[in-house]
C-alpha cells in the first residue's frame, strides 16, 4: 500500500493586471473641459434669465451690475487662494471643492427672494468656480509636454465657449418650462454628478498613476521643460514670484485683456434686450453663436502653437506669435461691432472678436508652466485670474455708465484694452522660457 501524501499546494491565482488606458492624459483634459462646460452653464444662467428675473423681483441694471459685482469679487479672492490650495492638495481634491462649492451656489439662487440673497448665493458661486482656472492650468502642466500644452489649454478653454454656446438655448428651454427657479436648482445638480468619474479617473500623477502606459508615461515626463539648474523643486511663496517681470507679464496682461470677454459673458444677453429688444427666447436663439467664434479659437490657437513648436520653433516664438494673432482678429472686429445695426451683423462681429480673444488668453494661460515648475503653477495662475477680475471689476462698474444712451462707448472700451494688453503681454515677459 502506498503512503498517503498531502496533494501538492494548489498555486494561488496571480493578481488581475492593473488596466492601461491609452492617450489617459486625453481623458482628463476632457473631464476639466467637461466642468468648465459646466462651469459657464451654471455662470451664465443668471445674465439669460435676468430680464425675467428682474421683472418678477423688481430689479435693475445697476442692481445686476452689483451682484456681478459681488459674484467678481469672490472671484477674485478665490482664484489666488484656489491656486495655492490646488498646489497644496493637488488637482484632485483641488477640483472636487471648487465643483461641490459652486454647484450648491448655482442651486442656491432658487432660494433667492432679492438683491441680498441673489448677491450671497452669487458670491458661494463665485468663491467655487474659480478654482476651475488655476487648476486647469496646473493639470495641464503636469499631464501634457510643452510642445502639447497649448492645444490642451486651448481644448479646457474651448469648455468655457460650448458651455457658452449651450447656455443660452438651455436655459431659456428650462426657464420656459419650469421657470427660473427650478432651473438654477438643476444646474446645481450638474457638477455634482461629474464629481464621480473625476474621482474615479484622476487617481494620481502621471509618474504614479496606474493606469497610464509607459509609454505615455515617459512621453509625458520627458516633455517636461527641463528644471532650471541647481534649484530645488518647491512651491515659490508668491514674494518670490512677483519679483520676476514675467510673472508681472501675466498679471498685466490678464488684467487688461480678461475683461473683454467678460464683457460679453455677462452683459451680452442684456445688450440683446435692451438694443434689439430680445425677449429670453430670442436671446436664447442668437447669444450662442459667438462663443462658437471662441470655440474655434481655443482650439485652433492651441493647435498652432503647438503645430509651430513642433515644426522648430522656439516656446518663445510660438506663443508670442499667436497672442499677436488673436489681437490682429479682435481690434477690428469689436471696431466693426459698435457699428452693428442689426442682431445678425452683431453677432457676426462678435464671433470674430471672441475667436481672436480665445487665441491670445489661451496662449497667456499656458505661460505659468512655461516659466515656472509644477509646484509654483497653480499659485502664479490664480494670481492671474486674480489679477483679471480686478479689470473686469473696473469695466462691470462702468458698463451702466457708459450704456444710458448707447452701446458704442462699450465696444470702444473693449477695443481700447486689446493694444494696450499685447504691449504687455509681448512686451514685459522678455523670452518666454523656464525661469532660472
Amino acid at each position: 500500500m502506498q503512503p498517503l501524501t498531502a496533494p501538492p499546494p494548489t498555486p494561488a491565482p496571480a493578481p488581475p493586471a492593473t488596466r492601461k488606458v491609452e492617450g489617459l492624459r486625453w481623458w482628463i483634459i476632457v473631464l476639466i473641459a467637461i466642468a468648465t462646460v459646466i462651469n459657464y452653464i451654471d455662470r451664465n444662467a443668471l445674465a439669460v434669465m435676468w430680464p425675467g428675473i428682474a421683472n418678477d423681483l423688481q430689479l435693475d441694471k445697476n442692481q445686476y451690475a452689483l451682484v456681478v459685482s459681488f459674484f467678481m469679487v469672490a472671484y477674485a479672492i478665490s482664484q489666488s487662494v484656489s491656486g495655492r490650495v490646488f498646489d497644496k492638495v493637488g488637482t484632485r481634491i483641488g477640483f472636487t471643492l471648487s465643483i461641490v462649492v459652486w454647484s450648491v451656489g448655482a442651486a442656491l439662487h432658487s432660494l433667492s427672494r432679492g438683491l441680498v440673497s441673489f448677491a450671497v448665493f452669487r458670491a458661494i458661486l463665485g468663491l467655487g468656480e474659480a478654482g476651475n482656472w488655476p487648476g486647469a492650468a496646473k493639470s495641464n502642466a503636469e499631464w501634457f509636454p510643452v510642445r502639447e500644452r497649448a492645444f490642451a489649454q486651448g481644448l479646457f478653454n474651448a469648455g468655457a465657449s460650448v458651455g457658452a454656446v449651450v447656455s443660452a438655448p438651455l436655459i431659456a428651454y428650462f426657464y420656459g418650462s419650469l421657470g427660473w427657479k427650478i432651473t438654477f436648482l438643476l444646474i446645481g445638480g450638474l457638477g455634482l454628478i461629474w464629481v464621480i468619474p473625476w474621482w474615479i479617473v484622476n487617481k494620481a500623477t502621471p509618474a504614479t498613476h496606474p493606469w497610464l502606459t509607459e509609454a505615455e508615461r515617459q512621453h509625458i515626463l520627458d516633455g517636461q521643460p527641463p528644471a532650471a539648474p541647481d534649484v530645488a523643486e518647491v512651491a515659490l511663496p508668491i514674494r518670490t514670484l512677483l519679483s520676476y517681470r514675467q510673472s508681472w507679464a501675466v498679471l498685466g496682461s490678464r488684467f487688461l485683456l480678461d475683461p473683454i470677454w467678460w464683457l460679453f459673458v455677462s452683459w451680452l444677453p442684456i445688450y440683446l434686450h435692451e438694443r434689439f429688444q430680445f425677449d429670453i427666447k430670442q436671446i436664447g436663439a442668437f447669444a450662442w453663436f459667438p462663443y462658437v467664434g471662441a470655440a474655434i479659437g481655443s482650439l485652433g490657437g492651441g493647435w498652432l502653437s503647438g503645430r509651430l513648436i513642433k515644426g522648430g520653433s522656439t516656446v518663445n516664438r510660438a506663443r508670442k506669435t499667436c497672442i499677436a494673432l488673436g489681437c490682429i482678429i479682435m481690434l477690428p472686429a469689436l471696431i466693426l461691432s459698435s457699428q452693428a445695426t442689426t442682431p445678425e451683423y452683431a453677432m457676426g462681429c462678435i464671433f470674430f472678436a471672441l475667436m481672436g480673444f480665445q487665441i491670445t488668453i489661451g496662449n497667456i494661460q499656458t505661460l505659468p508652466g512655461d516659466l515656472f515648475s509644477g509646484k509654483s503653477v497653480g499659485t502664479l495662475a490664480g494670481l492671474g485670474g486674480t489679477a483679471a477680475v480686478f479689470g473686469t471689476l473696473l469695466t462691470t462698474w462702468l458698463v451702466p455708465v457708459l450704456t444710458r444712451t448707447s452701446y458704442v462707448p462699450f465696444f470702444a472700451l473693449a477695443a481700447l484694452l486689446v493694444p494696450l494688453g499685447a504691449a504687455v503681454a509681448l512686451g514685459v515677459s522678455g523670452t518666454i522660457r523656464r525661469v532660472a
